[in-house]
């Protein structure tokens, strides 16, 4: 854990700006959420809940002009980037207003403009793009680089082991700018770490693909941000993967109807709780001065204002035009429709 002391003006306050955000994404949840139990939100729903400070350290250190992807759970990571919460929330409700015109919803956010390549559904479905990405990125001769979040689940795919394996070979040449962020939040679905892998340091898994590799505390917004910043830097430079696994919590379910969350007791998550993300970094920013009780009211009640806006400009916005389904569409016959 990195000291309060040894931290400068800037970072304390690029961490109260974070802390802010985090807050906000939070609420956001916790109102699409609601949403979804009333019927607004088609699909499918997965929250970020108790994961906030590894989308959060890391994203506050990447550059405007890098990129990143993540899985299914990426309504945060969206907000923490700077898409407008009216624009997230229109997407959930498959709005024609929404930051993907409504077609994505919840698991397919997708806002270029700010690096951010999606969202995506299928499980470790995004990781060979990601791969791919970051090699053309120093192809075309940049110093940019790509993130690839991604869950513990992913990783007993073939879609993790081939394109990881790929992203071994070409950082040997110093063609593969990327970090793997493995976001071990302890289930995949409703099945354990231990119950699904032999090797409970999923870390280590990188090891066969000559990528370096380490484990971090995902619970500690400094923490993680201290990792991302070395990490990051070492990877722009180097053109070289590295590969982080960050243990972190999910405190809601694994999806919006995940109610009853058989594969663990109301002890553990209450345990986990004891570490929230939030509240540990609000806690820690106290100690160094820089939050007061005045503070953390207007970040609460700003946050709880701008969901309210948001969900009120999903609520009110239209539908997608019926010949929108015919736009935005690729296939082997040419232009659609026909």
């Amino acid at each position: 854990m990195q000291r309060i002391e040894d931290l400068t003006r800037e970072e304390l306050a690029a961490a109260v700006e974070s802390y802010a955000k985090m807050v906000l994404a939070r609420r956001f949840e916790e109102a699409a959420e609601r949403a979804f139990r009333h019927g607004k939100i088609g699909g499918y729903l997965h929250v970020y809940s108790g994961q906030e400070a590894v989308a959060a350290g890391f994203l506050s250190v990447l550059r405007r002009d890098d990129i990143f992807f993540t899985a299914y759970r990426d309504h945060a990571h969206a907000l923490l980037r700077g898409t407008p919460p009216g624009a997230v929330m229109a997407e959930l409700y498959g709005k024609a207003t929404g930051v993907a015109k409504g077609k994505g919803g919840s698991m397919h956010l997708f806002d270029a403009s700010r690096g951010f390549y999606g969202g995506y559904g299928i499980v470790g479905g995004h990781i060979p793009l990601a791969t791919g990405a970051a090699y053309t990125l120093r192809y075309l001769d940049t110093d940019r680089i790509c993130l690839c979040f991604l869950g513990d689940g992913a990783m007993n795919s073939g879609s993790f082991h081939e394109p990881v394996n790929m992203a071994g070979l070409w950082g040997q040449d110093a063609m593969c700018p990327i970090v793997y962020i493995v976001e071990n939040n302890q289930y995949a679905m409703g099945t354990s770490v231990s119950r699904s892998s032999a090797a409970t340091n999923l870390a280590s898994r990188f090891a066969a693909y000559a990528i370096e590799h380490e484990r971090a505390d995902g619970m500690d917004y400094f923490t993680v941000r201290r990792v991302a910043s070395r990490v990051i830097s070492q990877v722009r430079e180097t053109g070289r993967p590295y590969a982080l696994e960050v243990l972190t919590y999910r405190f809601a379910g694994h999806g919006a109807a995940d109610l009853f969350q058989p594969y663990r007791n109301k002890e553990e998550v209450t345990q986990a709780r004891t570490r929230d993300p939030i509240t540990v970094l609000e806690d820690r920013l106290r100690a160094a001065g820089v939050l007061t009780d005045a503070d953390v009211e207007r970040i609460h009640s700003d946050a709880e204002q701008t969901v309210e806006g948001a969900v009120r400009f999903a609520d009110e916005s239209p539908e997608p035009a019926a010949d929108e389904l015919f736009k935005d569409v690729h296939g082997a016959w040419g232009t659609w429709p026909r």
